[in-house]
């Protein structure tokens, strides 16, 4: 599929469901570098950031059966967090790659979008200890990018978190519920930073 090389789809095909995908995430370094790689790069160079991680989740779903969907949450004073969703009997679950230990994978026990989202609102949150999601967007089917490669290209994939950036999102709160958060308490901030990686 999109040429990926035998070996490759090998190990795709290996992660057969979303928590071995997730897995699979977990055990590679995460990296701060400003990149935006492939599938395929991941793969290569065994490591991966938020937006990577996400759109490799969503190569390895879609090899196994599943869309290859993702969808951004948005923050205030914060970097967007970028996940692939998928759905098991008609109830979200996702798959992330992130330097914060509460925003990564979620079982498919969601009903919507929304409650979705906002299981991780106490987990997004910024180093000065702020809440800080926004908003989410509509889930993306990265087959839309199926004639650039977006799997195996060795190009960066930027068109797609240009294309996550500029589609609408859907608010979590209404402007005076931000005004009234309360930042986190320390053990929260702590726990959230477990295997924090600033390099």
């Amino acid at each position: 599929m999109q040429s990926f090389y035998p070996q490759e789809l090998r190990l795709l095909r290996a992660l057969k469901s979303p928590h071995k995908i997730q897995r699979f995430l977990e055990d590679l370094p995460y990296h701060h570098a400003t990149s935006a790689w492939s599938p395929r790069r991941v793969l290569h160079e065994r490591s991966a950031h938020c937006f990577e991680g996400a759109v490799f989740a969503a190569a390895a779903l879609r090899i196994n059966g599943f869309k290859p969907l993702v969808l951004d949450l948005e923050g205030i004073r914060d970097s967007d967090h970028v996940l692939a969703v998928y759905q098991v009997d008609h109830h979200w679950g996702a798959i992330g790659k992130s330097n914060f230990a509460g925003l990564r994978f979620r079982e498919p026990v969601y009903r919507s979008l929304r409650e979705l989202a906002m299981s991780y609102f106490d987990s997004y949150y910024n180093l000065l200890g702020e809440r800080t999601l926004r908003a989410y967007s509509r889930p993306v089917d990265l087959s839309r990018f199926d004639h650039l490669d977006w799997m195996t290209t060795e190009k960066p994939v930027w068109f797609i978190a240009e294309h996550l950036c500029e589609i609408p999102h859907t608010p979590v709160i209404t402007e005076a519920q931000a005004r009234r958060l309360t930042r986190l308490d320390k053990r929260a901030y702590a726990a959230g930073l477990t295997g924090y990686s600033k390099h």
